[in-house]
């Protein structure tokens, strides 16, 4: 019950959590704020480190959650890029306790292995996760998040949500970060969750 009513949540609150960044207690951060926080959907995927891949794997540190797929050829690329950047401006206290993850919408292409090359080119401490359509669709409608498979010249590619979510060492949704913000609107917002 609770699961069906965050995905409605998600899928119904990003303009109000947009809007909550300006007003809320946590107004010093840049991206929209969950308000109140609320636990973040668990979910198993194999990992592109081979291991499992759950939250409650990261539970102690800062996790940004984004979705893509290795195949993309702006949006993905400039979002992994930029988290990279954010990490590297991280002090080094702050940069061990901060992971990236990154679901695949593209299980027919992205396996662990490919995924995990393609994450290393970023920074090689970001896991992947893909697994069977089934289980990755649980996670997208959990999270809130449409993937759309559309023809290109090259196959096929997706029309996809772009925004990544900041989930506090507690496993507490805190924040949805539009895509387009920069490295340091990023470094700025993780510094304030990790000090807590």
């Amino acid at each position: 019950m609770r699961g069906g009513l965050l995905r409605r949540g998600l899928g119904l609150a990003l303009p109000l959590l947009l809007a909550a960044a300006a007003g809320a207690d946590e107004a010093a951060l840049k991206a929209g704020v969950f308000t109140p926080p609320r636990p973040a959907p668990d979910f198993s995927l194999d990992g592109s480190d081979g291991s499992e891949l759950r939250l409650s794997r990261y539970r102690g540190k800062l996790i940004v959650l984004a979705f893509g797929f290795t195949s993309c050829p702006e949006v993905c690329p400039t979002t992994l890029a930029t988290l990279a950047e954010a990490h590297r401006k991280l002090v080094p206290e702050q940069a061990r306790d901060f992971q990236v993850l990154y679901v695949t919408v593209d299980p027919e292409r992205d396996d662990a292995a490919r995924m995990k090359r393609f994450l290393a080119g970023f920074d090689p401490s970001f896991v992947g996760g893909t697994g069977s359509e089934d289980a990755l669709a649980a996670v997208r409608r959990d999270y809130g998040i449409s993937a759309i498979r559309r023809s290109s010249p090259d196959g096929y590619g997706f029309s996809h949500s772009s925004f990544t979510y900041l989930i506090d060492r507690a496993g507490q949704l805190r924040a949805l970060m539009p895509y387009g913000h920069s490295s340091d609107d990023y470094t700025h917002d993780l510094a304030i969750l990790l000090a807590e």
